[in-house]
């Protein structure tokens, strides 16, 4: 069994085959309003391997020219983000111990080759709500470590409908996705993983 740091819950298969595809009608909904997008680095501008988009009031992005950052709008079509799920508001209210809702939450669609490297989620202002975490689609390996880059490491395999709470000591841990386990679930038309991360971005 694998020990994860200190603040850091993760709930195995929350969301029952059922609700995995009710929360994937969910998110094709929110897609179909807000189509996916090639985020790009700051300053080098480099393409990410994530597809992402957002629903909420804010939605986190990223450009070459002003950075990590959230906004009202979508980056490419300039419209207001949809609402979050009421799936998605539940899981809030259920798991996160917190009492004011999530602002944003971040949809990215790893393909089989897709990666996300060590980082902090910290363009919040608020630190003392957690961040949620839902994965739909293939399992990946998941890498969670400490609040400095160079802390030790724990590898967690995560499958779709597990739900992962990064809160307390752990809020600004760096984490990652080190890989894609193409083909271990049946649930989206095509190989690839979805995230959805929920996060409360202003202090209330």
């Amino acid at each position: 069994m694998t020990t994860l740091p200190d603040g850091v819950r993760h709930y195995p298969e929350h969301f029952d085959l059922e609700a995995q595809q009710a929360l994937l009608e969910d998110v094709r909904h929110v897609v179909r309003q807000a189509p996916l997008y090639v985020p790009t680095m700051p300053r080098t501008g480099k393409p990410m391997s994530v597809r992402m988009t957002n629903c909420g009031t804010l939605g986190w992005v990223t450009d070459r020219q002003r950075g990590y950052r959230y906004q009202a709008t979508h980056p490419e079509t300039a419209a207001p983000w949809p609402k979050i799920p009421s799936m998605l508001l539940d899981l809030w209210r259920e798991v996160s111990a917190y009492p004011h809702p999530p602002e944003a939450c971040l949809v990215n669609f790893y393909s089989a080759d897709a990666r996300m490297g060590l980082h902090q989620d910290r363009d919040e202002e608020d630190f003392s709500a957690p961040v949620v975490s839902v994965s739909l689609g293939d399992d990946c390996l998941f890498r969670i470590g400490g609040v400095r880059r160079a802390d030790a490491t724990t590898s967690l395999r995560l499958r779709s409908g597990d739900v992962i709470v990064l809160g307390g000591q752990s809020r600004l841990a760096y984490h990652g996705v080190d890989r894609i386990y193409a083909g271990t679930s049946m649930l989206l038309k095509t190989e690839g993983r979805i995230n959805l991360t929920l996060r409360r971005v202003t202090i209330p």
